[in-house]
């Protein structure tokens, strides 16, 4: 954030940074194990399912994340190998969540356009009676195209959990709970002197892409730039969310507190979510020989999650200029 200069608070700064380093990705090895053996022992319970997914898609985003901000400390071959797996399954394991979560939130924001008094606990023609007709026509049509979606996620999931290549990754993983590979002159300098101007060069990347955004437009709302549906548009917000989340994880190597990151983290995260469910009923609405009913509540929905692409723009703006706390 712009308080980049007060972030590095945390310890004395004259630990070995391999040992930094080090506790740090064993620490995140072990959730990863313990995430895949949850998911293992979760069997037919969607809810401990998507628990355990979640803890494993964490674990790797920290690993791979850490693997790339602090990659001169490390065994480069190594770590650029794992990296890449760890690429491939927290993409994998992601597509499934974010299916059901675009689904759940567009037939929430249906309801709530259509003015239903509540969304109901269960999904599809039960809460139907509910909505006009072209908002119930649009639900059920996109309740069809998400659900065939994360059903293909779910099936794609299953198959990479499978694989040998995913066996892999896991037993890397397993091994890198034990011990790290590290280059051993850089792993002997101090954090000082070697995790944290790599920290900081990693936060440098990230406020020159945040100097890139429209921040001064982002930070009057209803400035109507967002409404627009333009994948280019949205791209730079979808890097500097990137760039943030890499900011955090080297902070919380680091042993600093990342509260405000994650903070920000959240709101494009919002950002990201909005922007896809926007596509998707974009998508919808191009279904051939929809009614104009349908049409219609799906251009509404588009419209309401621009707004929401919006909102978190205004959002983030607040969070990353507000001025920091004080240090007592």
């Amino acid at each position: 954030m712009a308080q980049r200069n007060h972030d590095l608070t945390a310890g004395t700064g004259t630990e070995a940074a391999g040992d930094v380093l080090g506790a740090y990705l064993r620490s995140q090895a072990t959730a990863f194990l313990r995430g895949l053996r949850l998911h293992e022992e979760s069997g037919a319970d969607a809810a401990e399912g998507s628990e355990a997914a979640r803890a494993l898609r964490g674990a790797a985003r920290r690993i791979g994340g850490s693997l790339a901000t602090f990659r001169p400390v490390t065994e480069s071959s190594w770590a650029d190998g794992l990296r890449t797996e760890l690429v491939w399954l927290s993409a994998t394991l992601a597509d499934e969540h974010a299916y059901g979560a675009r689904l759940t939130r567009l037939l929430d924001a249906l309801h709530r356009l259509s003015g239903a008094p509540e969304v109901p606990a269960q999904r599809g023609a039960a809460g139907s009676g509910s909505l006009t007709v072209g908002a119930a026509r649009a639900a059920a049509l996109l309740e069809r195209q998400l659900t065939l979606a994360r059903t293909r996620a779910h099936s794609a999931t299953l198959q990479a959990l499978g694989s040998s290549r995913f066996h892999a990754v896991a037993d890397a993983v397993a091994v890198l709970a034990s011990e790290v590979p590290l280059n051993e002159v850089a792993a002997r300098g101090r954090v000082a002197d070697v995790l944290v101007p790599l920290a900081e060069l990693a936060g440098s990347r990230l406020d020159a892409a945040v100097a890139a955004l429209p921040l001064t437009r982002a930070a009057h709302p209803y400035n109507a730039d967002a409404l627009i549906d333009d994948a280019h548009q949205d791209a730079p917000w979808h890097e500097v969310r990137r760039l943030l989340r890499a900011r955090r994880y080297a902070r919380e190597a680091l042993g600093e507190d990342v509260t405000r990151l994650a903070a920000a983290c959240e709101a494009l995260d919002r950002h990201r979510d909005a922007a896809e469910a926007a596509a998707a009923s974009a998508t919808a609405a191009r279904t051939p020989r929809i009614a104009p009913a349908t049409a219609y509540a799906l251009g509404v929905l588009h419209a309401d999650q621009r707004h929401e692409v919006e909102a978190s723009r205004f959002a983030f703006h607040h969070l990353w200029l507000r001025p920091p706390v004080p240090t007592p």
